[in-house]
C-alpha cells in the first residue's frame, strides 16, 4: 500500500553540482540539485535558481555559467556554497577552491571538479519560486585521471554525490546494468564479458 502525499518536488536522487559564474576576478559558486539534460543536438541543459539568490543576478546580467561536479570529496564544499551567500563570501578563497580559466565563457571552471561544464544561457522561465536558466553546453571538461585508453569516462571512479530530500549520498562504483543490457542478444553478452576480462 503507497500513502498519498502532496504534490512536490520529489524526484530523486539528484544531480548535486556547483554552478560557478562570474569572471576570474569577481566570481561566486552556488550549489545547484535543480539540473540536468534537456536536448542532445545541440547539448542544452538547465539549473533552476531563486531570484534572491546572489548568483541570479550574476547569471542573468552575464548569460554564462559553469557546472562543475560535485565528489565526496568536495561535499563539504558544496554544501557551505549552498548556504552561504555570495554577496559578502568569497567561497573560492574561503573553500581554497582553484579558479581555472574556461575556453569559451568568462565564468571560471572549478579546478578540483573532475568535470566542468561551460554553458551559455539562451532563455529563462520565469516561475513562482525559482527561475529556469536554459543554456547551450559549449564545451566539456574531463579530468584525464578519468578518462580510459578508448577515451570512455570512468564517472565510477570518480565519486560523484547525489542529493535526496536534505541529504548528500555518495554514489556507488557497483555496475547494475548499461543502456539496452535488457534486450541484448547472448552473442553479444558474451562478446562484453570476454572482453571485459
Amino acid at each position: 500500500m503507497k500513502i498519498s502525499s502532496k504534490p512536490g518536488p520529489l524526484t530523486a536522487p539528484l544531480p548535486a553540482v556547483m554552478v560557478s559564474c562570474g569572471d576570474m576576478e569577481n566570481s561566486n559558486i552556488i550549489t545547484v540539485a535543480w539540473t540536468g539534460i534537456i536536448n542532445s543536438h545541440p547539448p542544452m541543459t538547465y539549473i533552476s535558481v531563486r531570484p534572491n539568490r546572489f548568483s541570479h543576478s550574476i547569471i542573468s546580467e552575464r548569460g554564462e555559467f559553469v557546472i562543475n561536479l560535485t565528489t565526496a570529496d568536495l561535499t563539504r564544499a558544496m554544501d557551505f556554497c549552498g548556504v552561504r551567500s555570495g554577496s559578502d563570501t568569497d567561497k573560492f578563497g574561503q573553500l581554497g577552491l582553484t579558479r581555472e580559466a574556461a575556453e569559451t565563457v568568462s565564468a571560471p571552471m572549478i579546478a578540483e571538479s573532475p568535470v566542468n561544464i561551460e554553458c551559455r544561457v539562451t532563455e529563462v522561465r520565469n516561475y513562482p519560486s525559482h527561475d529556469m536558466f536554459i543554456a547551450e553546453i559549449t564545451a566539456v571538461h574531463v579530468d584525464e585521471r578519468y578518462v580510459d585508453e578508448s577515451g570512455a569516462y570512468n564517472y565510477a571512479a570518480m565519486d560523484l554525490v547525489a542529493f535526496s530530500h536534505g541529504k548528500y549520498y555518495r554514489l556507488s562504483p557497483e555496475e547494475l546494468g548499461f543502456f539496452g543490457y535488457s534486450v541484448m542478444k547472448p552473442k553479444t553478452a558474451k562478446k562484453r564479458r570476454a572482453k571485459k576480462k
